[in-house]
């Protein structure tokens, strides 16, 4: 039934869609790739990123405008575009980067880094001995693994897993037929898909796929192949958590990915040398439209080329090795003793994350420590807090842990190490129903000589030492008893019964922090209103909540100044004359991935500052658990509005959108240029060394009477 539209209240020439801003991003990314000031395997890095993001954006946000398609529904989105509208447009977006990707890796990338030595070879350019070797390993190694998979009427097609390897395949007709069979054969997700043959000078590789695909005789004897396809299915990822029946949380998010598995297929890569009727047998078999086929050449999933990123001796063609600075300048005491002393802000990965990991482990080993609680959202394979905090809860500390099971593609692992921190005796919050546990925090209570003390972590990032070193955001560890008191009261509403706690210092989501950054813009608005100078300068990952935009609008028409730092989807379109005049968005796409969220406020030059784990995003605002807190140490709080304005210095990585929608750099012209995340990485080190006392040299003049003779 065709639902009715609902207009909206919003005007829709300031608004940018969603998913179109989202591919610009991606387009950023991908231009890191084509680079060529850029080393070569970090190029192929930024493609291999590009085509792990496309997929993630397939399975979620054309999988939901899929459905919003089939349900009929009708309204538009904030920038005027129905469900249909923007799946048209996708759809025309995302082929045209498909394009662009495939056709830089295959015309650029690839064959840059045959000069170097690591070349992909693919089947009928390798020499005979090669093939004899391959055709060894196909038979000793690969052939008891593949399983050959008939398709007909008593066999339908196979449930094949979203974004594995296929090899898809015509067979003749049997002899009382008249129509080709079909056959599937799974290429084995746990083998390496880079086989390597070390040479004289470098490393050749070849496919998986394509050595399979050359020996698919042996897996159908006496048959005649017609044909042969690489295949590539994603499948639509998103997460239905229907209460319904009594279950528990974590058994809904069970379900649910069990049901990922046989979920619709939302895109089909294939090898674009497949012929027309095979592509049409493969469309009908798995009931997708024409739009939902992509033909490529090949490789099909280039995330691939992240194996050629550890291949050692090749330091020419990478950045060079990031080297965090210490941000206790040496101070060799525990951390207990330093946070007794003083408050520590980390910025990574300009900054060890060791202080975090020390902490916990400290806490997890002190008698002292009575108590531990903390949030997790993505922890790392191995992670050595997850080990903490078993370590904890095995020597009887209260340990409580909220893990947020439904982190999107790292549901399965975060089930499991929740598990086993529940079996190490730790106590186990499995989410918070209708609502997703994004706010970073670790509280840790210790019983010293003047009574019972509280410390704690509060961040933009996850507590995953791995991503640390390759996505920027902020920290603060402290005493303050403000802040302890509200980490109490936050975890207290969290893990029992509680109305939304009232918080000295902390602003949470989804109680608080919407009405406190509305109540934030105003209070700009209303100075500028007054002719008092006003700014808002702010740093997130993506802009689209609608009530925040509106507000922003507002704050610009009145003359407040307003930079933004937005990363990726930004729905606000700035620049337009008489409405957003006063906003400046800029992107940076660099090295690290830009995580950090801060929000600085001019307030009559008594600024304040305020670090989150929230976007200004309607999820963040409303469906989730976040936490917002204020830095206001001064050597801390210098720290972050110089790294928030050097955002907007940058000349070299930083993209600026236009009131058309396009991302564009700004000519650079006699200025010398300024790289942020180098600047920033380089203020970290000569901090560190000023710190230890480490930096310049003292000219002392020599007295005569000290002279010797």
């Amino acid at each position: 039934m065709k639902k009715a539209a609902k207009p909206h209240a919003h005007d829709p020439s300031v608004f940018i869609n969603r998913e179109l801003s989202w591919l610009a991003f991606n387009e950023r990314v991908l231009e890191e790739a084509a680079d060529k000031t850029v080393p070569l395997l970090e190029r192929v890095k930024f493609a291999a990123i590009a085509a792990s993001n496309l997929d993630e954006f397939f399975m979620v946000r054309v999988a939901g405008l899929r459905r919003a398609v089939d349900d009929e529904e009708t309204a538009t989105d904030l920038s005027g575009l129905t469900p249909t509208d923007q799946l048209q447009s996708v759809t025309e977006r995302a082929r045209a980067f498909v394009k662009t990707l495939t056709g830089l890796v295959g015309e650029t990338l690839l064959p840059a880094l045959a000069k170097i030595g690591l070349c992909i070879v693919r089947w009928p350019d390798l020499d005979e001995s090669r093939r004899a070797s391959l055709g060894m390993y196909f038979r000793n190694e690969l052939l008891p693994v593949l399983t050959p998979l008939a398709i007909d009427r008593a066999r339908p097609f196979p449930l094949l897993s979203s974004l594995s390897l296929n090899i898809a395949l015509l067979l003749k007709p049997a002899a009382d037929e008249t129509e080709p069979r079909l056959a599937v054969v799974q290429v084995p997700v746990r083998l390496t898909r880079l086989m390597s043959f070390p040479e004289k000078q470098g490393t050749t590789f070849v496919l998986l796929e394509d050595i399979i695909q050359a020996h698919l005789a042996q897996l159908f004897p006496g048959q005649e192949i017609l044909e042969s396809t690489v295949i590539r299915l994603a499948r639509d990822a998103e997460l239905e958590l229907d209460d319904e029946g009594g279950r528990t949380h974590l058994e809904l998010v069970e379900r649910e990915l069990r049901r990922r598995r046989r979920s619709d297929v939302i895109r089909m890569e294939i090898d674009e040398r497949a012929s027309a009727a095979f592509v049409e047998t493969l469309q009908r078999q798995l009931e997708i439209e024409p739009d939902a086929v992509y033909a490529q050449p090949g490789p099909l999933d280039l995330r691939v080329l992240s194996q050629l990123l550890d291949v050692p001796d090749l330091e020419d063609h990478r950045d060079p090795p990031l080297q965090p600075a210490d941000a206790l300048a040496g101070d060799t005491r525990d951390m207990f003793s330093i946070l007794d002393e003083r408050d520590v802000l980390l910025f990574q990965p300009y900054d060890s994350y060791d202080p975090v990991l020390a902490l916990l482990a400290q806490a997890a080993a002190d008698p002292d420590v009575l108590a531990i609680k903390q949030t997790l959202y993505r922890a790392s394979v191995g992670s050595p807090i997850v080990a903490s905090l078993k370590a904890a809860a095995e020597r009887n500390k209260q340990v409580t842990v909220l893990v947020e099971v439904t982190a999107r593609f790292d549901e399965e692992r975060n089930i499991q190490w929740a598990r086993a921190l529940e079996e190490a005796g730790a106590h186990v919050i499995y989410g918070v129903r209708g609502y997703k546990t994004h706010a970073k925090v670790c509280l840790i209570v210790r019983r010293g000589a003047r009574g019972l003390r509280r410390y704690v972590h509060l961040g933009t990032g996850n507590y995953n030492e791995r991503t640390a070193r390759q996505y920027t955001d902020f920290a603060l560890m402290t005493t303050r008893a403000a802040i302890a008191e509200d980490a109490s009261a936050v975890f207290s509403a969290l893990t029992g019964y509680s109305d939304p706690p009232r918080l000295k210092k902390l602003v949470m989501a989804p109680t608080g922090l919407r009405d406190r950054f509305i109540k934030l813009i105003d209070r700009e608005r209303r100075r500028a209103e007054q002719g008092q100078p006003a700014e808002i300068v702010a740093k997130m990952n993506s802009l689209i909540d609608d009530e925040v935009i509106e507000a922003l609008l507002s704050a610009s028409q009145a003359g407040v100044k307003i930079l933004l730092n937005v990363r990726g989807i930004c729905a606000l379109r700035p620049g337009l004359k008489g409405r957003s005049d006063n906003i400046q968005v800029v992107s940076i796409v660099d090295r690290f991935l830009e995580h950090a969220r801060a929000y600085l406020f001019l307030n009559g030059g008594d600024e304040e500052l305020y670090v989150a784990s929230a976007d200004w995003m309607t999820r963040n605002l409303d469906k989730r658990i976040e936490l917002m807190f204020p830095i206001e140490e001064p050597a801390h709080k210098a720290r972050v509005i110089g790294a928030l304005r050097a955002m907007f210095r940058d000349n070299v990585k930083a993209r600026w959108l236009g009131p058309d929608g396009q991302y564009k750099k700004k000519s650079r012209g006699s200025d010398p240029p300024f790289r942020v995340q180098q600047a920033l990485q380089e203020e970290a080190q000569r901090a560190a060394a000023i710190a230890r006392g480490r930096e310049g040299v003292t000219f002392v003049p020599e007295q005569a009477s000290e002279r010797s003779e």
